[in-house]
């Protein structure tokens, strides 16, 4: 179950908002969305379910035992911890890879074992491994009930593709929540947007995207040179839709139960740095390595040569929690390179000499050749993608096809890079400043507020009634 199907939306979704705001206590309304969590989690196959259950129990166990040891024996606890949970990950998500790579250096072993991927398994394991280090830390306290842990980390709103959300962000709402009619709007508002977002917008570039990065490696190879282009721009605006989506409609039906989650994206395509452009991608990922690695490894506080050490280390490890694959490897080491550089060559002084429009304008076109790599898990075909964008396949510039596939999609392309940046929310707050000033656009906004939730709604069963081309990117991790 995906939150942009039918079944989703007009069943689920519902079935679970009136369990919140009907049942009174919060008791209650954590045993109901216990219940909904784990239907919602063992949805895709219910034998995962048991693993999700045994490393919280791991988890829960562990930061209780951390924080009831002597000092001297709470780091070996939480390295206990921490080591089972992250062996667990190891095996479902890179035991594989790992016998591939070895089976090609030396032919053992004969038969690799093929190990299926649970869903959602890296960002229940960071919410994880999050909570028993700050429990560690002293941050929180350990969690003495065994089944409010588990809500913590199987809440169907994020579980299965993030945000990562910190235990000690959610443990007042969860002890002690209050449902409230503005939140509940603000909810369903924040939900549509995001649905609207994913099944127009992002399944459209996917359509675009999948049309000319393709998988077959001899069709690949004679797509012109702006195909390829097209292909990649098209995947960049897919992917921070997608995802970005995930979390508009995760926030949102946070706040229709009383859930605070903290914002995942920030225009991330409006940075003038690729420094910057981390800070506003994947926040909750960027912000758990810099928390949970970066700074215990040194951080910054180092000298140079360190520095770059912990930034690399960092940026394999990104590489490497996007997926088993040699591609994810090489697209995280590229953005470690392009940080040192940033960071280490030019500076802060370095870079303001430039344009602001210049520097903008570079970071789309690192960040948009970064998916390239991102796209294509199968080496030899990443290494087509490229050469095929430089037209060393003997391409082409252009053809036909590729020119009638852009002519026909150049409105809907405009659109969905309008939807990457706050165009939209610059408006809705002079809307709203309006209305404080004069009663028409009052009006104007009251109206607005109530209609559009529903309209876009109804845009988005229309295009998953009539499309049955709904991919999730983030499903992969």
């Amino acid at each position: 179950m995906v939150f942009s199907s039918m079944l989703f939306v007009f069943l689920f979704l519902p079935a679970n908002l009136i369990s919140q705001i009907f049942l009174t206590s919060p008791r209650a309304k954590n045993i109901a969305m216990l219940a909904f969590s784990l239907v919602f989690y063992s949805w895709a196959g219910p034998r995962y379910l048991l693993l999700l259950l045994g490393m919280v129990l791991i988890c829960w166990w562990g930061a209780i035992r951390i924080e009831d040891a002597p000092d001297e024996q709470r780091r070996l606890w939480l390295i206990i911890t921490v080591a089972l949970c992250l062996v667990i990950l190891g095996v479902f998500k890179y035991l594989g890879f790992l016998l591939r790579n070895v089976q090609a250096l030396t032919g053992v072993p004969k038969v690799i074992p093929d190990i299926v991927l649970p869903i959602g398994i890296s960002f229940y394991t960071f919410q994880l491994i999050s909570y028993v280090a700050d429990v560690y830390r002293g941050e929180v306290e350990a969690q003495r009930t065994y089944w409010l842990l588990l809500l913590y980390a199987s809440l169907f709103h994020q579980c299965i593709a993030g945000p990562i959300v910190r235990y000690k962000d959610v443990n007042d709402d969860l002890t002690a929540r209050t449902i409230t009619p503005g939140e509940v709007s603000a909810g369903i508002s924040r939900f549509a947007v995001g649905l609207a977002k994913k099944a127009v917008l992002a399944n459209g570039c996917a359509v675009i995207a999948d049309q000319l990065l393709v998988s077959d490696a001899q069709t690949l190879s004679a797509v012109p040179a702006m195909g390829v282009l097209l292909g990649a721009v098209a995947f960049t605006l897919q992917i921070y839709l997608d995802f970005s989506a995930y979390s508009d409609m995760a926030i949102g039906m946070g706040l229709m139960c009383g859930l605070h989650y903290r914002e995942n994206f920030n225009y991330p395509y409006m940075s003038g740095s690729v420094t910057e452009f981390w800070r506003r991608w994947h926040i909750s990922l960027s912000s758990f390595f810099r928390d949970y690695v970066y700074i215990p490894l040194g951080g910054s506080r180092c000298g140079t040569g360190r520095q770059l050490l912990n930034l690399f280390v960092v940026w394999f490890l990104t590489g490497m929690w996007h997926g088993a694959s040699w591609n994810f490897i090489l697209w995280g080491l590229y953005f470690g390179a392009l940080l040192a550089v940033e960071r280490f060559v030019l500076g802060k002084e370095g870079q303001r000499w430039l344009p602001q429009i210049v520097r903008h304008g570079g970071v789309l076109i690192l960040v948009t050749f970064s998916w390239i790599i991102f796209k294509f898990t199968d080496m030899g075909l990443l290494g087509t993608a490229l050469k095929g964008l430089f037209g060393l396949n003997h391409n082409g510039f252009s053809s036909s096809t590729v020119s009638l596939l852009f002519r026909n999609n150049i409105y809907f392309l405009i659109l969905a890079c309008v939807a990457c940046t706050p165009v939209g929310k610059a408006l809705r707050t002079v809307l709203r400043n309006l209305g404080r000033r004069n009663a028409l656009f009052y009006w104007l906004n009251a109206v607005w507020e109530a209609v559009h939730p529903a309209a876009l709604l109804v845009l988005a069963a229309m295009a998953l009634v009539g499309d049955s081309y709904n991919p999730f990117l983030y499903f992969q991790f």
